[in-house]
């Protein structure tokens, strides 16, 4: 094989394998883009108490677990689906998990390092300036009531055994967290769920399919029923007003949902896609360079020499 065949070769197996491992290496953070720490590193800045592993982003990343403390103990690695996109500009901290295809755009913050755990569903997205955070969930290793959801959308008490499987924020499947969105938990939000621009949910549960205008306000232990609108603007503080809300269908939200879904799992895909592309080029690179200093040749040709005297390139 010529040596130019030789080196159009490897820079297709090198793609090939970028794009494979990328999108399906075993580390839940293949998209972190941090430095690497040796196991006695992870030790030396987080404790011996955390699931911090080899492979994973060096504390000082944009995603890295929260500190310990009297009411959170565990140094939590956030746990990031291969094929989420999380911006190098939003931040993941602690006890986080996102899945499959979710898109944290510029400036969004899942700070799950007092609240934990927080749970971002597959296919949703998280636009830009919105922050989750949770009021603590236990106080020195005692369990707090009320600080935490069930995946069913229930409202644990601290000696529910399924306490420890609970969530202090809960967002389903093919949620739309629109620019600007607060959830401060205890909070739930359903799945194929719409929050609109600049609304906050906290201390309250929003249910499955339901479509919140812009500037909302949902809180003081509300529960949203399904298939519900909340008109732009509304507060909704008394569970009287939550039971009276009109329904999503019919509404102008009623389809904006998927439309929002659509747009943010193609930005998902088309960000992972532009890193891939991003990555192999520069590893393209730093094998070409490498080519050339071993042959002393500024094309990476073993067949072709400087001769000084002439400054030209001739031939042997």
């Amino acid at each position: 094989m010529s040596h130019a065949n030789l080196l159009t070769y490897l820079r297709f197996l090198l793609a090939t394998t970028l794009a494979i491992g990328l999108l399906a290496a075993t580390s839940d953070q293949v998209f972190a883009k941090a430095a690497q720490l040796a196991p006695q590193q992870q030790s030396q800045i987080l404790g011996s108490n955390t699931n911090m592993t080899l492979g994973q982003p060096a504390a000082s990343s944009n995603i890295r677990p929260n500190v310990r403390t009297d009411f959170n103990p565990n140094a939590t690695f956030p746990t990031i689906s291969k094929t989420a996109f999380i911006d190098p500009l939003a931040a993941v901290i602690g006890d986080c998990e996102i899945g499959k295809l979710v898109l944290m755009a510029p400036f969004a913050v899942c700070r799950g390092d007092e609240g934990t755990p927080i749970h971002i569903g597959n296919y949703s997205n998280v636009q830009d300036g919105v922050i989750l955070h949770a009021l603590e969930t236990t106080a020195h290793g005692k369990n707090i009531d009320d600080r935490r959801y069930s995946a069913e959308g229930l409202l644990l008490k601290a000696n529910n055994t399924s306490f420890k499987n609970g969530f202090a924020i809960f967002v389903g499947d093919k949620v739309s967290l629109a620019h600007d969105v607060q959830v401060h938990g205890p909070a739930y939000i359903g799945n194929d769920t719409f929050v609109g621009m600049k609304s906050l949910i906290f201390n309250a549960k929003v249910g499955n399919r339901v479509a919140i205008g812009v500037s909302s306000t949902i809180t003081n232990g509300v529960a949203i029923p399904d298939d519900k609108f909340v008109p732009p603007g509304g507060i909704i503080t008394t569970q009287a007003q939550a039971d009276k809300l009109p329904a999503r269908v019919g509404s102008p939200y009623e389809t904006i949902n998927s439309f929002v879904l659509h747009v943010n799992q193609e930005l998902a895909k088309g960000y992972n896609a532009q890193i891939i592309h991003k990555l192999a080029t520069e590893m393209e690179d730093v094998l070409e360079e490498e080519e050339m200093l071993q042959t002393g040749s500024p094309t990476g040709s073993p067949n072709i020499t400087e001769t000084n005297s002439t400054n030209t390139i001739e031939s042997k």
